[in-house]
């Protein structure tokens, strides 16, 4: 498929991490487009067990209810400049930004246990992360490919993905009386943004 070419709302947006089938951590990001899209070939249900050493599995987090801004943030200088009433602006080196999604928060999906999303929180280990631009769902084939980086997965609709590695730093719960228990996790940004590609 291609890149997303009309107006529209992302409002099927979707946020996996791949490498929870890893034996050890990931310490370098992949390097091709190719390597970034192959972590994420076949989804893994939450609660179930990855298959050890796949690094080609990747889990989705659901329930998604504002999803922060993406890329690298400016970081505009501002240069004096001797003879000229103003000053001139230079790009200088931008502050990696912190990643904050706010969820609708379903704790079975938290719990601190092997193979849960929660288990993954505050242990300080690098994951890729992807950050997928929707308009339309998916019409993947299969449940464990609807959402793979592949022709037969997001590749069936005009997708616009975006890579990075990072830690799942942080699970903050908002307990609410009239709506929605909400939580914000914290995802901090370990390499730059790589993208957009599309499946």
């Amino acid at each position: 498929m291609a890149h997303i070419s009309s107006i529209g709302a992302g409002i099927f947006s979707d946020l996996s991490y791949s490498g929870v089938g890893a034996e050890t951590e990931i310490t370098a990001a992949p390097t091709t487009e190719g390597d970034w899209k192959l972590a994420f070939a076949q989804e893994v249900a939450n609660g179930t067990v990855a298959t050890a050493g796949a690094p080609l599995e990747f889990r989705r987090i659901k329930d998604i209810r504002e999803f922060p801004q993406m890329g690298t943030p400016p970081n505009i200088v501002n240069i004096p400049t001797y003879g000229f009433k103003t000053s001139k602006q230079v790009q200088g080196q931008a502050d990696a930004p912190s990643f904050e999604v706010t969820l609708n928060f379903v704790p079975s999906d938290w719990v601190n246990t092997a193979n849960y999303h929660g288990n993954l929180v505050g242990n300080g280990k690098l994951y890729l992360f992807r950050f997928t631009l929707l308009n339309t769902p998916s019409l993947g084939a299969t449940a464990n490919t609807a959402y793979a980086s592949i022709a037969g997965g997001l590749g069936t609709v005009p997708n616009s993905q975006y890579f990075w590695m990072g830690k799942m730093e942080a699970l903050q719960i908002n307990p609410q009386l009239t709506d929605a228990n909400t939580a914000v996790l914290t995802i901090s940004i370990q390499s730059e943004f790589v993208g957009p590609y599309t499946s």
